[in-house]
C-alpha cells in the first residue's frame, strides 16, 4: 500500500515539473508593447463605455439596446470621427 502511494506521488510530480518550468518561463516574458490600433481601440471602447453607463443612469436607452450593440454603434460613429 504505501507503495503504491509513493508511485503516485512520484508519478504526480514527474507530471507536474514541466508545468512548473513552463509558468516559470512565461512569467519572465516582458509584455508586449501594444499597436496604434489596439491604443485606439481601447480608447474608443473606453470613451464608449463612459457614454453607455450615462446613457443607462439617465435612462435614454432603449430597453432592447445592449452594450454588444450600442458598443457597435458607438465605435462605427467614433471611428469616422477620427478617419
Amino acid at each position: 500500500m504505501t507503495k503504491r502511494i509513493l508511485r503516485s506521488a512520484l508519478a504526480c510530480a514527474l507530471a507536474i515539473a514541466p508545468l512548473g518550468s513552463a509558468l516559470a518561463e512565461s512569467a519572465e516574458k516582458p509584455a508586449k508593447e501594444l499597436t496604434v490600433g489596439q491604443k485606439a481601440a481601447r480608447e474608443r471602447m473606453t470613451q464608449c463605455s463612459t457614454e453607455w453607463k450615462a446613457a443607462k443612469a439617465a435612462g435614454k436607452t432603449e430597453a432592447a439596446t445592449t452594450w454588444p450593440k450600442f458598443w457597435s454603434a458607438c465605435n462605427t460613429r467614433l471611428k469616422a470621427v477620427k478617419a
